[in-house]
């Protein structure tokens, strides 16, 4: 078997097209959650604790940083952005939230999903005759 066609079996495999997908719509769905932090959760904690935006936050590494914001600060030199750490952290705690409360919602619908094992019937009369007299011989043995 050559490489190009056992690259296309892999390719073709199911496990590997929903990775895919999966990856696509996880990129996406980070844009959405980083929105979420940066526009709608990071300004209200930023009023509840009196107005301070983590984004700004960071350490001058080098002696020629004065600036008092991320951005022009690292023009100048380096910096230990951890405001921006901060606000990762943040984002990834709301993204991981998320994703739990979806894999509980669809655990949720598969078991409702999922019909209840029924129970084996009752033996028949024949049935019952035959395995008493399996028992027996067995007993003999």
């Amino acid at each position: 078997m050559s490489i190009g066609s056992e690259f296309k079996e892999f390719i073709a495999r199911g496990n590997v097209m929903d990775l895919a997908v999966g990856v696509i719509i996880g990129g996406a769905f980070g844009t959405i959650v980083k929105s979420l932090t940066d526009d709608v959760i990071m300004p209200v904690v930023g009023a509840i604790f009196g107005g301070f935006d983590f984004s700004d936050y960071f350490l001058p590494l080098s002696g020629g940083v004065t600036a008092s914001t991320l951005d022009a600060a690292r023009e100048q030199g380096s910096v230990l952005a951890y405001g921006a750490f901060i606000t990762a952290i943040v984002n990834f705690i709301i993204l991981a939230w998320i994703i739990f409360l979806m894999v509980k919602a669809v655990n949720s619908l598969r078991r409702k999903e999922e019909p209840a094992p029924e129970a084996a019937p009752a033996p028949t009369k024949d049935q019952a005759l035959l395995t008493e007299i399996r028992d027996l011989l067995a007993k003999r043995k």
